[in-house]
């Protein structure tokens, strides 16, 4: 890990955290931005279902981070229900900024400011091992399922419909 995106203070930052969790996967520096499950994937030669997306909506105002399968889809109306909160939105990049201190691309499950509601895809659970951002579009990190869970404090819930249902859900998805 020497390289400048490592140097990063929100890197770091995840880097301490995962050190402090005990957790047994180190950062990795990728060659190009990762802002995408599939470029993330291509990049990491793993299913696009593979990666992790976090990705930041505003419910009523609070932030929510839903750690979603690349291969996945947020259904927003779902997430709104199973949270009994009349609806939630994708977050714009301030609000991301905002509550996480990170830019949408590199928003790591861990890192932010204050503690943020967390929603943990079951569709990961798939995997034995996924890839999470680390803070930086260039910054990733392989944890599991279960270890997500632990380091996020997250609640494990089906947040849309399963792969596959939507031809072309895992193109372009956000992390």
């Amino acid at each position: 890990m020497t390289a400048p995106e490592t140097q990063h203070p929100r890197v770091a930052e995840v880097v301490r955290l995962l050190r402090e969790a005990g957790a047994a996967g180190e950062v990795r520096v990728l060659p190009d931005s990762a802002r995408t499950a599939a470029a993330a994937a291509a990049q990491l030669g793993v299913a696009v279902g593979a990666i992790a997306n976090s990705l930041v909506f505003d419910a009523g105002g609070q932030p929510l981070l839903v750690l979603t399968s690349g291969a996945h889809r947020v259904d927003e109306a779902l997430v709104a229900d199973l949270l009994g909160v009349p609806r939630v939105t994708r977050a714009t990049p301030e609000f991301v900024r905002e509550h996480t201190g990170q830019a949408i691309g590199g928003v790591a499950p861990i890192g932010h400011p204050a503690p943020i509601g967390t929603l943990v895809d079951v569709e990961l659970a798939r995997h034995d091992q996924v890839w999470a951002a680390a803070g930086h579009p260039h910054t990733v990190f392989p944890t599991s399922y279960d270890e997500l869970l632990q380091l996020t404090a997250g609640t494990p819930a089906e947040v849309g419909p399963g792969p596959g249902s939507r031809p072309g859900d895992d193109e372009g998805t956000p992390r």
